[in-house]
C-alpha cells in the first residue's frame, strides 16, 4: 500500500467500544458500556487489542452520569478510562454524546447547545491533564441520530417529522462545543463520523432516479453545514470540519423505498470509489472508516472486502488513515438483549473476554499490509 500522508494515529486498525446511552422504544437508558464491563475493565481491554496491534480506540462519554443537573460534572464514571488509557499509552477518540443526552434536557432547546458547549469545555480541561493531543467527536452520527429520534422515533425524543430540525439543532451544538474545544486546545483534533450510504433506483420505479440521488446526497449535509457550505446560518465554518469519519455496514446500500442490496447485485458500488469520492470533496482532510463491522459469519469476509477497498482507494490517492471495527466487543442488543455475536472479542456476562480467532487472523493479514 501507497500511503504518502502523515500518519494521525498509534495504529490504522482501531478499536470501537458500544457506548450507547440512548432511551429506546422500550423505554429504558441503555449503558452498553456497563452491559459489557467494558467500563470496569478498560485497562485490561486496551491490554487485549494492543496485544493484536491495535493503539487506537474510540470511545464515549456517558453525559447523563456526568451532567445529571445542568453545570454539574461528575467525571468519576470516566476518570478509571483515562487513566488506563495513560497507563496503556492508548490513543483514544472520544465522543461527547453518543445518542444519549441527560434526563430533562430537551434537545430541541436553546439549554442543548448551551449544555453540550458547557460539557466540551468542561471536559476537555480534563482531557488536557491525560494527553498531549486531545481526540473529540462532539456528536456521533448526527444523520442517524436525527433520524432515529426525529424521523423514525425509535430513540427518545421519539419525534416524526421533525429530523432536519434536530440535525440543525445537532449541528449548532457540534459548532458550539468544537469552538469551545478549540479555544481551549488549539491543538485538539476532531472527528465526525456520518453513515455512508448508496441509494439506486428500485428496477421497476425508475421515475423515482431523482428522489434516490437527492436522498444519497442528503447525506453530506451534516459536514456541510459543519464546514458552512450548506445552511451556513447555522455558523459552520471551513476549519471546524477535521477528520471525517465514514461509518460503513453491509446494509448501507439499498433501493430507494425498498430493502438493503446484496454485494453481488449489479448497482453495487465499491466502497473504494465512494472514499476517493469523499476524500476529493473534502479534500485535504484525512478520514477513517470509523465504523465498520458485521454479525457472525459475516465478520471475516466483511473485514476482507473493507481491507481490500480500503487498500485500492489508498493507492489511488485518497487520504484514509484507518479503519475501525465496530464494535469490538460484542453486545447486547438495543431492542431485545440477544448476545450480539459482532465483535473482535466476545463477552460473557462477567466480563470475560473471548478473542475470535478467524476474525483475529484477517485483521492481522490486513493490519501486516496496511500499515506496512
Amino acid at each position: 500500500m501507497v500511503m504518502t500522508h502523515p500518519k494521525l494515529f498509534k495504529s490504522f486498525f482501531m478499536g470501537g467500544f458500544e457506548c450507547t446511552t440512548h432511551v429506546g422504544v422500550r423505554g429504558y437508558r441503555h449503558d452498553v458500556l456497563h452491559a459489557t464491563r467494558h467500563d470496569l475493565s478498560s485497562a485490561k481491554d486496551y491490554k487485549l487489542l494492543q496485544e493484536i496491534g491495535i493503539r487506537t480506540v474510540r470511545e464515549g462519554l456517558r453525559w447523563n452520569t456526568i451532567e445529571p443537573r445542568a453545570g454539574q460534572y461528575d467525571f468519576s464514571s470516566v476518570l478509571p478510562m483515562l487513566h488506563a488509557a495513560r497507563e496503556t499509552d492508548t490513543q483514544v477518540i472520544w465522543d461527547l454524546m453518543h445518542f444519549g443526552i441527560p434526563d430533562g434536557l430537551d434537545v430541541y432547546s436553546s439549554a442543548f447547545v448551551d449544555r453540550l458547549e458547557g460539557l466540551a469545555r468542561a471536559f476537555t480541561k480534563v482531557l488536557c491533564d491525560f494527553t498531549d493531543v486531545p481526540w473529540l467527536t462532539p456528536v456521533n452520527e448526527i444523520s442517524f441520530t436525527a433520524f432515529a429520534a426525529g424521523d423514525a422515533g425509535f430513540f427518545a425524543p421519539f419525534q416524526r417529522g421533525r429530523g432536519h430540525e434536530l440535525k440543525r439543532q445537532l449541528v449548532r451544538g457540534t459548532i458550539a462545543a468544537t469552538r469551545a474545544i478549540l479555544e481551549l486546545a488549539p491543538h485538539a483534533r476532531l472527528m465526525q463520523p456520518e453513515p455512508h450510504i448508496h441509494i439506486v433506483t428500485a428496477r421497476d420505479r425508475p421515475w423515482e432516479v431523482g428522489a434516490a440521488a437527492d436522498h444519497r446526497e442528503a447525506q453530506f449535509q451534516t459536514w456541510d453545514m459543519i464546514a458552512g457550505r450548506f445552511e451556513p446560518e447555522l455558523g459552520g465554518e471551513e476549519h471546524l470540519l477535521d477528520v471525517i469519519g465514514v461509518n460503513y455496514y453491509p446494509d448501507n446500500q439499498w433501493e430507494h423505498g425498498g430493502p438493503p442490496m446484496k454485494m453481488d447485485d449489479t448497482r453495487w458500488r465499491a466502497l473504494s470509489i465512494s472514499l476517493e469520492e469523499i476524500a476529493a470533496r473534502y479534500a485535504p482532510r484525512a478520514l477513517i472508516v470509523s465504523e465498520t463491522g458485521a454479525e457472525l459469519a459475516l465478520r471475516q469476509p466483511w473485514l476482507a472486502y473493507i481491507g481490500a477497498q480500503v487498500e485500492r482507494a489508498v493507492n489511488r490517492g485518497a487520504n484514509v488513515q484507518g479503519i475501525c471495527w465496530y464494535p469490538i466487543l460484542d453486545h447486547p442488543g438495543w431492542d431485545d438483549d440477544r448476545h450480539v455475536r459482532c465483535g473482535l472479542y466476545g463477552f460473557r456476562r462477567r466480563g470475560e473476554r473471548r478473542l475470535e480467532l478467524d476474525l483475529a487472523d484477517e485483521l492481522e493479514r490486513w493490519r501486516l499490509r496496511l500499515e506496512g
